[in-house]
């Protein structure tokens, strides 16, 4: 899909973390929309979409000055008190035109030089590892979170044929790890898998959290029921995985390659 990009001048970058992100005092979104328009983007039901009249992921907004702001806005958030910052909750930071604008770059570097007490970064992107220098700088006080909703690729071709490949994230996990760099996999939304996903996922990460539409879209799964993909399911006669229990196969599955500790549920597998 092509994509416009737009350049703003935000107000301000730090939100504060509310409703499914309470665990965080902020969240941070480098951009506003994602071209990768994954079919199952809760973020389509927003707000900043449903008042949009082009398709999502079919525009990006680059929010210019965004280090300056930040910067500001951080050090203030800091003489108050904790910061954990959630990176990012409606975007993707490493889409692909970050690339060339390297916002998201910027507001690590602002990160380096302030650290929060936390950084999650959630990504589906390999492009996270350009950074690494930057994630290494920042030691204990960041995880990277990888979004690997499932291990076949004919399925992530069906419902995010704009996003990266699986293997190039299990590689970009691999990388990060060997680096020291504290890493998930996180399975959200959970798509249809192999009985291989496990083994696959645990030689590249220690900890993964699992997420589906009925725990994760923000309204019990009513938001993703109006984006039409059971549609989708019953089109690739993959019903049996469009269903609340569904989570529930890959959670056993993964409890035979990683400790109960280590797999994280919905919201908790996210928190700091």
């Amino acid at each position: 899909m092509k994509h416009e990009l737009f350049y703003k001048e935000p107000k301000s970058l730090l939100n504060k973390g509310t409703g499914f992100l309470t665990g965080y005092t902020h969240s941070l979104n480098p951009y506003g929309g994602c071209s990768f328009g994954c079919s199952f983007c809760y973020v389509r039901q927003m707000p900043i979409q449903l008042f949009r009249k082009q398709e999502w992921g079919s525009w990006v907004d680059v929010k210019q000055g965004a280090a300056a702001i930040f910067e500001k806005e951080l050090r203030k958030a800091k003489s108050k008190g904790p910061v954990t910052i959630f990176m990012s909750s409606s975007t993707d930071p490493y889409q692909p035109v970050e690339y060339k604008e390297k916002v998201t770059r910027s507001l690590l570097e602002v990160m380096v030089n302030y650290p929060p007490d936390f950084v999650l970064v959630q990504t589906r992107s390999p492009l996270v590892t350009r950074d690494i220098d930057l994630l290494l700088l920042l030691k204990e006080k960041v995880r990277v979170s990888m979004t690997v909703e499932t291990d076949r690729e004919d399925i992530r071709k069906q419902f995010t044929p704009d996003a990266p490949p699986v293997g190039g994230r299990i590689r970009a996990l691999s990388k990060l790890r060997e680096a020291g760099i504290s890493t998930q996999a996180t399975i959200a939304p959970v798509l249809p898998s192999s009985e291989q996903f496990p083994e696959l996922l645990a030689r590249v990460v220690d900890r993964i959290c699992i997420d589906d539409y009925y725990m994760g879209d923000g309204s019990g799964g009513k938001r993703t029921s109006r984006m039409g993909l059971r549609a989708k399911y019953e089109e690739l006669g993959l019903l049996d995985w469009y269903h609340p229990a569904a989570y529930q196969v890959v959670y056993e599955r993964m409890r035979a390659a990683f400790a109960e500790d280590k797999i994280g549920i919905s919201q908790n597998g996210f928190m700091p």
